[in-house]
């Protein structure tokens, strides 16, 4: 089955490029800047593909235009404003639900049971550093530049910037000077930061790592990377000890996958799908073949 079957759309193509893999290009021409229909239209694909129980075990987040990741929002399509109270009381309670809805779309990498990886190349602006914060990897090609520009349209940025960044980077100094004064920096300044964790030569060739990375990803136990995202997301938000509590709640029912168990879709059993990752993980290494797990969870389409 096509993993990317009627997945693509007006302005975002959707290909399998590899068993499991899923690669997401972002295609609104001239700058790939986001309306709302584009932003919600994003958030609604990532969460349509966990959903329907589509067997991704990894998936490529790119731009399909040539210069730019993204220019970030389309301010003319903003010109209207979050607004539509009757009253100052009003507005700002609507403003309030669609930035949250906005953040939620934006965040939706983070909900994936599987890794998001994003390559990126040219420019990346403003929402674009929201978009890639969300994600679990993140490749550069060596040409590439980034700005937090909210400052310069004169507001903090809101939809993700500001939360994840203080998270995932190690240089809180160079952070707050590029925060601060939304001034361009490159893909060695973010690697020095921390925000990526590769630079690639070369043009368009950061694409094709990060598929190669994906492509070996999704050859691991679903169940141990699924849980592992689970576990690194909570240890970034809690304590040692919580997390360490929590960890042990989630591989108490994980260590169950030498257990047969029968999945349900629209009242269709499906009792032969054995889930056993951890002995078949044993069985591949000792045999010297590659794996075979079986999904998540049972289609839904």
């Amino acid at each position: 089955m096509d993993l990317a079957a009627n997945l693509s759309s007006k302005w975002i193509l959707v290909s399998q490029p590899h068993p499991n893999v899923l690669h997401v290009e972002l295609a609104r021409k001239p700058v790939n800047a986001f309306c709302v229909e584009l932003w919600t239209e994003y958030g609604a694909l990532l969460d349509r593909i966990t959903h329907e129980g589509r067997d991704v075990r990894a998936l490529v987040l790119s731009s399909a235009l040539p210069k730019f990741f993204t220019a970030g929002i389309d301010l003319a399509d903003l010109s209207g404003g979050f607004g539509g109270g009757t009253d100052a009381a009003r507005t700002s309670l609507s403003t309030y639900h669609r930035l949250k809805e906005f953040q939620h779309a934006i965040g939706a990498p983070e909900r994936c049971p599987f890794p998001v990886i994003v390559a990126v190349h040219g420019l990346v602006v403003g929402l674009g550093v929201d978009m890639i914060s969300a994600c679990d990897i993140r490749y550069a090609a060596e040409k590439t530049q980034f700005t937090i520009k909210e400052v310069d349209v004169g507001l903090a940025a809101d939809i993700g910037t500001l939360a994840y960044l203080p998270k995932i980077t190690s240089n809180h100094s160079l952070m707050r000077e590029l925060a601060y004064t939304s001034r361009m920096f490159s893909a060695s300044d973010a690697e020095r930061l921390g925000l990526v964790s590769k630079v690639v030569p070369g043009t368009r060739e950061e694409v094709k790592a990060a598929l190669e990375l994906a492509h070996t990803i999704a050859q691991k136990s679903p169940i141990a990377v699924s849980g592992t995202k689970r576990i690194l997301t909570h240890a970034r938000d809690h304590s040692v000890k919580e997390n360490l509590e929590y960890t042990a709640a989630w591989n108490a029912a994980a260590l169950q996958t030498n257990v047969s168990i029968a999945l349900h879709s629209n009242s269709v059993s499906f009792a032969n799908e054995l889930i056993k990752d951890i002995p078949e993980s044993l069985r591949a290494a000792k045999a010297r073949t590659a794996p075979v797990f079986a999904p998540l969870r049972a289609a839904k389409m």
